[in-house]
């Protein structure tokens, strides 16, 4: 019984997973209706864009299936609410171009090191909001490469993805127009939303055979399995930190997972993977049906208050499987609820959580 457990959860998770996507993308689209619904009397947003062609922008970043798809819907949609808009990947400290639309030389912006040591850019990526300035508060080599706008108003919004500014996206008038920016601001918050419900989809474990699962090892994993949608982008002036980086990260993920105990038989140690996993799967499911509860309770410090019937779900469920095997006393269910779910931060549980 115990051999056919990963089996037994790999089913299960896939299939809430494949119930649950069509309800989540539908009640993305709910949220984004809920929030231009007292525009739509007037028929206009606050730059002269429809209510409804921002519904269409959010309905076509949620039709991408993959991450490149997704955000190349963003910046395509940004069109409908700003002349001109680009993508700058955030990595080791630097900000660095993806991809651009409405400049004259849009295939610039690919590689373009973006200055974020201070203006409009620093401040969004120091504070997590979208800010908004001149046009020469951005960065004296990107204005001067690519023009200021003719209003000279431009708008740089994080892109957040697990709770850390992934990239920044950078929007104006262009030659003409207006920008709108609490359409755009919307927009990058559904498409970060989506990014992450795509990432998790994708990630689920997939169904395997019996055969597989009896012969295959389980590795005890030791580094967060969400999908960077920039792995590929290695710009070449950060290359080298981003290197040195990456070595730190994964010497420091390596010590935090709580190892089994030296000198036990292989198949105790099976046992102890199979248990950390299991832990692992649980509190994903829970970051995944309850996003907004996870950022809310991490920022105001109550989490357990907020998911405390899922988490006592889940630990019941948890010591059914494993509380009398040789795992139990690792009780890997309360290091990866504080690593995973509270990010190695106990005060963000609140004064009601006990271990």
């Amino acid at each position: 019984m115990a051999d056919n457990i990963d089996q037994i959860v790999a089913k299960a998770v896939t299939k809430v997973l494949e119930q649950h996507f069509p309800r989540l993308r539908e009640e993305l689209i709910q949220r984004v209706a809920d929030e231009v619904k007292p525009a739509m009397g007037s028929g206009a947003l606050s730059g002269g864009a429809s209510a409804e062609e921002l519904l269409r922008s959010v309905a076509s970043v949620q039709a991408g299936t993959t991450q490149k798809e997704i955000l190349r819907a963003l910046l395509e949609a940004s069109a409908g609410f700003a002349g001109r808009s680009a993508l700058f990947v955030v990595k080791a400290g630097a900000a660095t171009g993806w991809q651009g639309r409405g400049f004259a030389n849009s295939d610039d912006i690919k590689d373009f090191a973006l200055d974020v040591s201070g203006g409009v850019a620093f401040e969004a990526l120091n504070s997590r909001v979208a800010a908004k300035g001149r046009g020469e508060e951005v960065d004296p080599k990107f204005s001067g490469q690519f023009g200021l706008p003719e209003d000279d108003r431009v708008i740089v919004l994080p892109l957040m993805l697990k709770d850390k500014v992934a990239a920044l996206v950078y929007a104006d008038a262009g030659g003409a127009g207006g920008i709108d920016a609490s359409a755009l601001e919307l927009l990058v918050t559904v498409t970060s939303g989506w990014l992450e419900v795509v990432s998790s989809r994708k990630q689920a474990p997939k169904e395997p055979s019996v055969d597989a699962v009896e012969a295959a090892p389980v590795p005890v994993q030791t580094v967060s399995t969400f999908a960077d949608p920039f792995a590929s982008h290695a710009p070449k002036h950060i290359a080298a930190a981003a290197g040195a980086g990456a070595t730190e990260q994964q010497t420091v993920h390596a010590t935090e997972a709580p190892a089994p105990k030296p000198q036990i038989s292989p198949e105790d140690a099976e046992v102890h993977r199979k248990a950390q996993r299991f832990a692992r799967l649980l509190m994903d499911e829970i970051k995944l049906y309850n996003q907004a509860k996870v950022s809310e309770g991490r920022k105001n410090r109550d989490l357990y208050d907020r998911l405390k019937d899922d988490i006592e779900k889940s630990r019941d469920t948890y010591k059914k499987r494993y509380g009398n095997t040789v795992a139990a006393d690792a009780d890997y269910f309360s290091v990866e609820l504080l690593r995973s779910l509270a990010e190695d931060d106990v005060s963000v549980m609140g004064p009601n959580f006990h271990r």
